[in-house]
């Protein structure tokens, strides 16, 4: 059996995306205060983001005009729009 070996400190990287992924933002069921912890989200995005839901595709916040595209820019992937 032979497991291969990571330096002190170095990440596998199907470690990370695999953690990274459980931190995803649900844009379709997180609460006002979940939603202001994404970078340049405040009451009213929050508020805007709740209103248009549900959202088939996390790009529907810019189709739908609910986010300007640099807003979106900034959080596109630390977001996710799961389907029921």
């Amino acid at each position: 059996l032979a497991l291969p070996l990571l330096p002190l400190g170095a990440h596998d990287s199907s470690m990370t995306l695999a953690a990274g992924q459980s931190d995803l933002v649900d844009i379709n069921t997180a609460t006002a205060d979940q939603l202001k912890m994404l970078p340049g989200i405040g009451d009213a995005y929050a508020e805007k983001i709740i209103k248009g839901r549900p959202y088939a595709r996390k790009d529907e916040l810019v189709q739908k005009k609910i986010l300007p595209r640099a807003t979106y820019e900034q959080l596109k992937y630390k977001i996710v729009a799961k389907q029921k």
